[in-house]
């Protein structure tokens, strides 16, 4: 059954004088954030929970979400990370055997701003043609469209904001739990000895713990501001940088890291979205701001010949020109716009993708940089004995 019988009004106000008059859902408030799009047609639970998302507002441009509900396995941390949600329409009912909660009730319950009723296939393409922008949601009444415009002048702009301290875990912990699933017979030879890895949390996803730990990983999770000994006490075999939200180039400490743990240390390290941006930055390489971002679950990425097809979430990108191709080699391409999606050292274990390789939502595809990092500990941990 669709929502078709609320009449609250709700207002969205973009940055450039745009109002877009809806319905609200969810919890009822005033909230502001940079407008982002996601082209999934599946996994609006992972996505609206997903730490990369931290402070934006989501549009999907899928028509309608809320149709399985909500259940608590499946959330990338304990809570949604958006600010707020745009949708064409949604579903009063979730109807699957794993779901617990309605999509609306979960909303209210996380506090979490959302409006309904609007033209997102608009809405996009009017992002797509000027770009990302700050915006802002109102559903209580409280502001009209000319005072929320004069707010939304005053927010930050995404660039040069580090948002992984509002994300990171506050404590070190241990993380052993795996995906259960059935192609996984293939990984269990590892199960025994296993990798000691230490993950440094930018904002990372549960689902991409369970594959470090199905590819036969014990994971030591640290705080994005961990510096070098913090890391080395765990004496780890390979490091492991996790996707977040903001700008990467102010994440300073985390460069900062990168570039100790590079030179003074021999360690496989794998860095992921917001980590592959951080390895590239310690690299020398310089980062820019996407028009509008790559955020879906069908993104082509590859070179030679060779391509998979991706899940990401990002708004910004290593600069292909800065990229010094005597010390790293240019390994994957978004196939969409040309962008720079994958890198490695030429000469160390060292090596990032733009994307989520652990397909939660989204395809397997790339399941295979997991074990790509579990051969260079393998080599290494050979070569120590």
């Amino acid at each position: 059954m669709l929502n078709t019988f609320q009449k609250e009004p709700a207002f969205l106000v973009l940055s450039d004088g745009t109002l877009i008059e809806g319905k609200a859902f969810g919890f009822r408030g005033t909230v502001f954030g940079e407008l982002v799009f996601n082209t999934g047609i599946t996994g609006y639970e992972e996505v609206l929970t997903d730490p990369s998302y931290f402070g934006q507002l989501i549009t999907f441009t899928y028509p309608e979400l809320g149709n399985t509900g909500v259940n608590f396995e499946d959330q990338e941390s304990d809570s949604p990370c958006v600010k707020g949600v745009i949708a064409r329409r949604f579903s009063a009912k979730g109807c699957n055997w794993r779901s617990k909660k309605t999509f609306e009730n979960w909303l209210k319950d996380e506090q979490v701003v959302g409006i309904y009723d609007v033209d997102t296939r608009a809405l996009v393409r009017l992002i797509r043609s000027s770009g990302t922008m700050n915006a802002a949601i109102s559903s209580d009444g409280k502001n009209s469209p000319s005072i929320l415009l004069e707010k939304i002048s005053k927010q930050p702009s995404m660039s040069g904001l580090d948002l992984t301290g509002e994300v990171t875990t506050k404590k070190t912990y241990k993380w052993s739990l795996s995906t259960a699933v059935e192609f996984d017979k293939r990984l269990r030879k590892h199960q025994k000895d296993p990798f000691k890895v230490v993950a440094i949390d930018f904002g990372i996803k549960r689902s991409i713990l369970n594959r470090l730990a199905s590819h036969g990983c014990e994971v030591q999770v640290l705080p994005a501001t961990a510096n070098f000994s913090d890391v080395m006490k765990f004496a780890p075999e390979g490091v492991f940088l996790s996707n977040g939200p903001g700008d990467p180039s102010a994440v300073k400490k985390g460069i900062s890291l990168a570039q100790k743990l590079i030179k003074e240390k021999d360690l496989p390290m794998f860095g992921i979205c917001l980590g592959h941006q951080i390895l590239g930055l310690a690299l020398g390489c310089k980062t820019f701001k996407l028009p509008y971002g790559h955020r879906g679950l069908n993104h082509p990425c590859g070179k030679d010949g060779r391509i998979e097809i991706t899940s990401q979430n990002h708004g910004f990108a290593l600069e292909a020109s800065s990229v010094d191709p005597t010390i790293i080699d240019i390994t994957h391409l978004n196939l969409n716009d040309g962008t720079v999606a994958g890198i490695a050292m030429c000469n160390r274990p060292v090596f990032g993708i733009q994307y989520h390789p652990e397909a939660s939502p989204g395809p397997h595809d790339a399941d295979h940089h997991f074990a790509r990092f579990i051969e260079l500990m393998l080599e290494r941990r050979l070569n120590v004995v």
